[in-house]
């Protein structure tokens, strides 16, 4: 069927397909035809113990795992990959689990990003290789959400994304924790003395509470953001913490939608476009989301033929504010964004910012999925009139340094370092940074800039998150 054909099919606004042919399904080409090559397909279904019911007349829907045991924010995926079959064979699919790369950032060296090409590739072509009608991508950990979604727009076969989902708020005696940013503040109190060992092995024991990504605003939740805002997830997947019951729902809900996708034949094509883009970096922005966003932004706009230029994120910039008052910039986490009424209540604050006619996987536009959703709790998702900055969610920046351009998210630093002048240190790669920052006698005082090199996608190899460089022993 070709895009012209399927996108008359797609009506805003309906959940039902038009017709259900099961001819026009791509997996009939293997399992349709009366021939010697599909007799060999029909026959191997049948040695794994499958029967002509199980697929005949189906949508045939994969769904593309990234579980591994070695990836902290997945390893709820094996149970919740269960609840989306559950789903798949409610709505009258076949389900059929399809392991792909899992990319841990926790275990992973040198960096995830070095792979996260490897796994699009992985991801791309799994779908295009097997008689897959459908597939909903199982990921969450920061870049197994883009990698998933470059691969499933290259291959271009319907696709809906299910997002790990974040964990559960962590605390500490009366602390209340943020993975993946609180860690630097008590590794600080720690080298300077402040902090015992037994206080720090309890707070190695309790920062990761349960199963989901970081809670706090970074590159996970940022991408799941993203992803919603862009169509690719259903309504309020990015912000559902991963081991609520609300989220096996939303797995069996996924698993529904992606037959229906199967029948409609609405691919990413029909939801990724410039436009819908554009809405994921609104989105990236009002959530003072991570400056590693950029990166993967630039990349899904590629497979699109998008030329995204980080002046075009400048620009969205000064006109966007920071009404997610979340950390790391802000106060709160991603449990209290969820309870607060979730990305969908966040962006219809700012439909005058949002291309409202995109479509979505839900089988509706973007303005018709969060028109009613309502904002529970001010001081999180904060009022147009009271943000948490007016403007400059991630801000570009030019000079000597970086003459081509360089990223800052300003709402997270001090005021006092948004006009700074003080001697620089320069460490030539990682591993001098890692010998000598200690060093008693480094040539170091609270005024000094840091800079690390050879810390891009080639002197790492790899780009990996070197970007908070630790405080010398020194200072502390």
């Amino acid at each position: 069927m070709s895009h012209a054909d399927s996108s008359e099919q797609f009506v805003p606004g309906s959940q039902e397909p038009s017709h259900r042919d099961p001819s026009k399904l791509r997996s009939a080409r293997w399992f349709a035809p009366d021939d010697l090559r599909s007799f060999g397909h029909r026959s191997r279904l049948k040695q794994m113990g499958f029967d002509d019911e199980d697929y005949k007349d189906k949508p045939m829907v994969a769904i593309l795992n990234t579980w591994s045991d070695l990836n902290t924010c997945h390893s709820h995926f094996k149970e919740r990959v269960q609840d989306v079959r559950r789903g798949i064979l409610q709505a009258g699919g076949m389900p059929v689990e399809v392991p792909v790369m899992s990319l841990g950032e926790m275990l992973m060296k040198p960096t995830t990003m070095l792979y996260r090409n490897l796994l699009a590739m992985e991801v791309e072509e799994v779908l295009r290789c097997h008689p897959i009608d459908s597939a909903v991508l199982m990921g969450g950990c920061d870049k197994t959400v883009p990698a998933m979604l470059m691969g499933a727009i290259s291959a271009d076969i319907p696709s809906v994304f299910l997002p790990a989902g974040p964990m559960l708020k962590a605390r500490w005696k009366q602390e209340t924790l943020g993975s993946g940013s609180d860690v630097w503040k008590y590794w600080a109190e720690r080298s300077a003395g402040n902090l015992c060992d037994g206080d720090w092995r309890e707070i190695e024991n309790c920062i990761g509470r349960s199963a989901g990504t970081c809670m706090t605003m970074g590159t996970a939740s940022t991408m799941a953001c993203i992803t919603e805002a862009m169509g690719m997830s259903l309504p309020g997947s990015a912000c559902t913490p991963a081991v609520v019951a609300e989220h096996s729902r939303l797995a069996a809900a996924t698993g529904r939608r992606a037959v229906e996708l199967a029948w409609q034949d609405i691919r990413p094509s029909h939801v990724v476009t410039e436009q819908s883009i554009e809405n994921g970096i609104v989105a990236d922005l009002t959530i003072g989301g991570s400056t590693n966003a950029i990166v993967h932004l630039i990349a899904l706009a590629g497979r699109i033929g998008m030329q995204l230029s980080l002046d075009r994120f400048d620009s969205i910039s000064s006109r966007v504010p920071v009404l997610g008052d979340l950390r790391p910039g802000g106060r709160f986490l991603m449990e209290d964004f969820y309870n607060a009424g979730g990305l969908g209540a966040l962006l219809n604050r700012l439909r005058d910012q949002l291309h409202l006619e995109c479509r979505t996987v839900n089988g509706m536009t973007l303005g018709e999925q969060i028109a009613d959703q309502e904002v529970i709790d001010d001081e999180v998702i904060r009022p147009r009139d009271n943000p948490v900055s007016a403007s400059g969610g991630t801000c570009v920046l030019y000079g000597n340094l970086a003459p081509s351009g360089c990223v800052i998210k300003a709402g997270a630093a001090d005021p006092s370092l948004l006009k700074h002048r003080g001697p620089a240190l320069v460490f030539d790669n990682y591993a001098q940074l890692k010998a000598s920052i200690d060093d008693p006698d480094l040539a170091v005082s609270a005024d000094t800039v840091l800079i690390l090199r050879s810390a891009g996608p080639l002197g790492a190899p790899g780009f990996p998150e070197w970007g908070m460089l630790p405080i010398p022993k020194k200072l502390l």
